[in-house]
């Protein structure tokens, strides 16, 4: 295949069904046996159902260590309390940001008896020299997620530059760029290389086709680091597009704790028994 035919997709991956916090059912995307830790990104989990009993008992308090959380909503509302004394609901269109650095206990609980509910979680490395900072949290209602907007397509920018919008959400030094890219049939879009060498495409509604090649719902994609992409949507369509320079770092994981080493590991482990994970292990 020359250069000029090759395609933009270097691996096609499908999410796997998981359940997390009090039983909510998920899909596991990434950080799953098929598709381990992207770096930078660690993990990518999709929920969404209108089956209250999928979701209802939501993530009761648990803590992080070593990395940041973005949780983005399309559909519903979660509520966010952590032990630094944040207190948040996300709600469709927004999108809240949780860098845990050197622990935080946090629980995310729906704020609905019935309906849908649908969205992601998406884990976001630290580097070594940042894993024991302080923790922070911001809520970025929908409204003030930047878009690009078209009749036929929105560009929503989460996080990093695209076009003249910078989104909201800042990993400085790590090039993070996350877009919804929302298409109505037939739509067609254009998307540039920004040179990040990860990058990553989650097609979570309707079907596309990238560069020529069609891709469904529920499938990822690893994509060639420097293709320019067009997307055209064959129904009304949704794509979550990632990409940041990867911190190239070891990862030792052990559930809610990411950091560099087993050892590492074992005392985020010892701090969250004796209770100093976190400076106040007790939520708002």
């Amino acid at each position: 295949m020359s250069d000029k035919n090759k395609s933009a997709i270097t691996g096609r991956f499908r999410g796997m069904p998981a359940q997390d916090g009090a039983g909510v059912k998920l899909t596991r995307v990434i950080n799953q046996p098929g598709l381990k830790h992207q770096d930078p990104f660690l993990m990518l989990d999709e929920f969404r159902s209108d089956n209250p009993d999928d979701y209802i008992a939501g993530f009761p308090p648990h803590p992080h260590r070593g990395f940041c959380t973005l949780t983005y909503m399309l559909a519903g509302q979660m509520e966010h309390k952590d032990s630094v004394g944040n207190t948040g609901i996300v709600e469709a269109g927004g999108v809240q940001w949780m860098k845990a650095a050197r622990g935080i206990i946090h629980a995310e609980m729906p704020k609905q008896q019935e309906g849908l509910m649908w969205g992601f979680q998406l884990w976001v490395n630290l580097p070594a020299a940042e894993k024991l900072s302080d923790p922070d949290w911001h809520d970025y209602p929908a409204a003030t997620i930047p878009e690009i907007s078209t009749p036929d397509s929105r560009i929503r920018v989460i996080a990093g530059d695209y076009a003249d919008k910078t989104g909201p959400v800042n990993a400085p030094g790590r090039e993070f760029l996350m877009l919804d890219v929302i298409l109505k049939p037939d739509a067609e879009v254009s998307l540039p290389s920004q040179g990040q060498q990860q990058r990553l495409a989650y097609v979570y509604k309707g079907s596309i086709d990238l560069n020529g090649e069609r891709v469904e719902r529920g499938e990822l994609l690893q994509l060639d680091t420097e293709a320019a992409l067009t997307l055209t949507a064959q129904d009304e369509a949704g794509v979550v597009l990632l990409a940041a320079k990867p911190i190239g770092e070891p990862i030792a994981q052990y559930g809610p704790f990411v950091m560099n080493s087993s050892a590492e590991i074992e005392q985020a482990i010892n701090d969250y028994q004796r209770g100093t994970l976190a400076a106040n292990q007790k939520l708002a």
